[in-house]
């Protein structure tokens, strides 16, 4: 095993294959390839270079066969990148069948144009994966804001219940982030498939040699069509925000499914045991303990999410590139963009696994929230008393009838009917002001809200 992208282990776990094998090398050749049978069937149409070239090397482009993969390999780490080896290949094997014609191969392009637009090609069909996980993960949480839209629990701050919420509040403002997300990855499109073609220092000099000043403008458009990218208002190929922008992307996305893996493996603790993974006999299973039930699927998703973080800062790095090409910088995009694309998949796999199978206990939120004598209804009263007493009165005197409580092991409702100051609210109110589930604000309407404004953006579409 070289990484968890190939291990036979691991890489159903920390890996999404169909993403790793977008950025295997036949497939990252492929692209290389793809990229100079359109460019020659641009040049071929525009009269930039002989049509019959053009045939001939767009022919050849279309199989991997006639590679020398060792050689290619050799001369990779002599030359430093791929794409140059690959050129010589290729311009090689089409003089060979076409006397002379391999000579059109590349023609006025530099080695960082098709780099960098096979990155893009691929970063393309890596976000139409991230796009089909997120709209599943979406879909189900949808699921799961109108079945549980008015089930009373405990909302936690700093690991300690506050006051009483829903569940589907809870997973509604999940729900709401995912949608925001889905919003970056529309706007994120907009600005990172573009076409890269510029020759060296990207000013389009070479093209001009061979078709006129213009000639080059017209190759950019035409290839840009033919690869369905956006045509460059200027060359980027020293600017590599595009690039740090997916980085930035995923890890926004992953964090937020790190974020409800976390909120879930804290409610599988037994003390709390709110909600749960999908049960499979032996599922997180331990070898010393046979009771243990671990979140395996929670502990991935951080796993994976951690690794994402971690690389995706690695892309700004890319970003420190001299003058108009630098030799480092980009690089750490070879290395980081396969890692980010797989396990931030994987990510967003696990994560819609995880909401498609999650079990919630109602039972268990409800007696968690009328734990401690119904204490968690203590800012409800307050409310109540403080227009007749006023806030910070009221505020001390639930603070000492919340520890009364606790401390006695009786009711809020007991204790607080034995305090004169009780008696400016009638009993019964109070009775039901020290229900906790009956203190849910405006959860209900605010999951509506999410779902209204989730249903108006999908009729748009």
């Amino acid at each position: 095993m070289t990484s968890v992208q190939d291990s036979l282990i691991f890489g159903n776990i920390y890996s999404h294959p169909p993403a790793a094998k977008i950025w295997s090398d036949t497939t990252r050749t492929q692209y290389f390839l793809d990229l100079e049978g359109a460019l020659a069937r641009v040049q071929g149409r525009l009269g930039v270079i002989p049509e019959d070239a053009a045939n001939a090397i767009s022919e050849a482009c279309t199989s991997l066969a006639f590679i020398d993969w060792d050689e290619l390999r050799l001369q990779t780490e002599l030359v430093g990148f791929p794409v140059l080896p690959l050129v010589k290949q290729l311009a090689k094997h089409v003089s060979e069948k076409h006397a002379g014609l391999g000579e059109w191969v590349h023609w006025g392009a530099m080695s960082q144009d098709i780099t960098d637009t096979a990155i893009i090609l691929q970063l393309r069909d890596t976000l139409r994966i991230v796009e089909e996980l997120l709209t599943a993960i979406r879909g189900g949480l949808a699921q799961l804001c109108a079945k549980y839209k008015t089930t009373p629990m405990a909302a936690r701050s700093n690991l300690s219940p506050t006051i009483p919420m829903t569940a589907g509040f809870k997973f509604a403002r999940l729900l709401a982030t995912f949608n925001r997300h889905e919003t970056r990855l529309e706007e994120l499109r907009k600005r990172l498939l573009v076409l890269q073609l510029g020759g060296a220092s990207g000013n389009l000099t070479a093209l001009a040699f061979n078709g006129g000043p213009e000639i080059g403008y017209r190759c950019q458009e035409a290839l840009a069509k033919e690869l369905d990218l956006q045509i460059p208002d200027i060359a980027w190929h020293a600017e590599r925000d595009r690039i740090a922008d997916f980085g930035f992307f995923m890890t926004s996305l992953t964090s937020t499914c790190a974020k409800f893996a976390q909120d879930v493996a804290l409610e599988m603790q037994s003390e709390v045991a709110e909600m749960s993974e999908p049960f499979t006999k032996h599922r997180g299973g331990s070898s010393a303990m046979p009771h243990r039930r671990n979140p395996i699927t929670a502990s991935a998703i951080l796993a994976t999410a951690t690794s994402v973080r971690h690389m995706g800062g690695a892309l700004s790095e890319s970003m420190l590139s001299t003058h108009e090409h630098d030799s480092g910088p980009c690089e750490v995009e070879w290395i980081a963009l396969p890692h980010i694309s797989a396990l931030g998949c994987a990510c967003l796999r696990h994560t819609r696994e995880l909401v498609e199978g999650i079990k919630i206990d109602p039972t268990t939120m409800l007696r968690n929230l009328n734990a401690n004598g119904g204490a968690y209804a203590s800012e409800t009263i307050m409310m109540a008393l403080a227009p007749k007493m006023g806030r910070q009165r009221a505020h001390d005197l639930m603070y000492d009838v919340c520890h009364e409580a606790m401390q006695k092991g009786t009711s809020l409702f007991d204790v607080l009917s034995t305090k004169p100051e009780s008696s400016i609210i009638p009993q019964e109110d109070l009775k039901t002001l020290c229900d906790p589930s009956t203190y849910l604000g405006m959860s209900e309407s605010m999951v509506d809200a999410v779902l209204s404004h989730m249903e108006t953006n999908v009729s748009k579409v």
